[in-house]
């Protein structure tokens, strides 16, 4: 894939990357969780994507401490621990009292092989120098170290390089670290969209090739990392690696050859909420894909909600919305579901006017029998129907009549309306 001559962050030496990580509005737990391991005589530093978006001047979500201290003696250190993950190196330390308390994971330097699901090292070798803990990282923009008491800078694999040049590098070898974790395939493209870099030609070369690994990954993690994708401001040039490295028709259904470009660039002007991009996508299948629509939604382990979303606005009413005739979009919405109307202006990419000429049809209007202004109850009580299934078929009735009319949704109209009806029916 073509790389960026720069991403137009300023080429930095490790001592000027260090300076800017000093500046970084580091939580005091954590300076104090590396603070007492280095005191205890072991090194203690920052490392991964936090020091990455400290470079970037982004907000940082979680901060991971790496010590040389193996899982046992973090627990000499600390008063308060708990083991989480003592197989593999992670302890949580817990800082602090009450309201106040905070928990800090703290993993050890550590060497990894054996991966034989394509996901988890089948050996976990515990290390006392970051530099070789920093090999078996995924990418070299993620693989940097940072000393928060001392303001060393560690970077091993010119990830400050590839920070400028605006690129996604695996570090080392590719193919082993896609055979490593087979998630690192969509990761390193989710990365692309995320920041806006490219993905290295060698790294990108390497995804087909171990794409038999990335299908033994849980499909929850690859949810994670495709909505990530596409929550991106603009996710088409990750798309577009997907489609050419044959990774997406593992994920999602394939659409028209030739059509991609049209769809992906769509995606990118939608708002960037993952699962209206998703339902785009899904809506530009095309008949006999590896993956159907269902089959698709079914893999990625929606949530119920989620799944709901989807299959509203997936399905065909969605293009009957933006109708002209307003007593037709006011039917399609009531099958539709009013929670679904601004998403599938979203999913049509409708200009600005159609929408407010859809939300101004619904304006008022009720759309299901709950917003009538009688309930069935009140009906029954009325005397204008009897208990039982004919209740709901009367409500029906009296619904489609308030679409041609929202106005007509009061008490005097709905009654008058009703006697009609039961009279007819007599």
């Amino acid at each position: 894939m073509t790389e960026s001559s720069s991403s137009g962050i300023a080429p930095l030496q490790p001592e000027d990357a260090g300076r800017v990580c000093a500046q970084a509005s580091i939580p005091a737990v954590i300076l104090e969780v590396t603070r007492r391991l280095q005191d205890a005589g072991y090194a203690a530093l920052l490392v991964g994507g936090a020091v990455r978006d400290c470079l970037l001047g982004r907000p940082v979500g979680d901060w991971d401490v790496a010590t040389s201290a193996t899982p046992a003696e973090v627990m000499e250190v600390f008063r308060r621990t708990i083991p989480t993950g003592v197989a593999h190196g992670t302890v949580t330390v817990l800082i602090g009292g009450g309201e106040e308390r905070r928990a800090v994971e703290v993993t050890t330097f550590r060497g990894e092989s054996g991966y034989r699901d394509g996901r988890r090292p089948e050996a976990v070798t515990f290390l006392r120098d970051v530099r070789e803990d920093l090999e078996r990282r995924d990418f070299t923009v993620n693989a940097f170290a940072f000393d928060p008491i001392t303001g060393d800078f560690f970077d091993e694999f010119d990830g400050l390089g590839d920070l400028h040049r605006g690129v996604i590098r695996a570090v080392g070898d590719p193919l082993d670290r896609f055979a490593e974790d087979g998630l690192r395939v969509i990761r390193g493209l989710r990365f692309c969209a995320t920041l806006g870099f490219d993905i290295e030609e060698a790294t990108f070369r390497a995804i087909e090739p171990r794409l038999p690994v990335f299908e033994k990954v849980a499909k929850e993690r690859i949810r994670v990392e495709l909505f990530k994708l596409l929550g991106a401001l603009a996710p088409s040039k990750a798309l577009a690696a997907m489609w050419a490295s044959r990774l997406w028709e593992r994920v999602l259904p394939a659409v028209e050859e030739g059509a991609q470009e049209a769809l992906m660039l769509r995606v990118d002007e939608a708002a960037a909420n993952p699962l209206v991009r998703l339902t785009m996508i899904l809506r530009g299948a095309a008949p006999g894909g590896a993956l159907t629509v269902a089959e698709t939604l079914d893999a990625l382990k929606l949530s119920r909600a989620e799944r709901r979303r989807c299959d509203a606005l997936v399905g065909p009413l969605v293009s009957l919305l933006v109708t002209a005739d307003p007593t037709e979009t006011r039917r399609v919405a009531s099958l539709l579901g009013r929670e679904h109307v601004d998403d599938a202006c979203a999913v049509l990419s409708v200009d600005p006017s159609t929408r407010a000429r859809v939300l101004a049809a619904l304006d008022g209007a009720p759309l299901t029998a709950k917003e009538l202004a009688l309930s069935g109850g009140e009906l029954i009580k009325r005397g204008l129907v009897a208990p039982g299934p004919a209740v709901r078929e009367l409500q029906e009735a009296l619904l489609a009549w308030t679409f041609e009319d929202p106005t007509r949704n009061t008490t005097g109209a709905l009654t008058a309306r009703a006697n009609q009806l039961t009279a007819a029916a007599d």
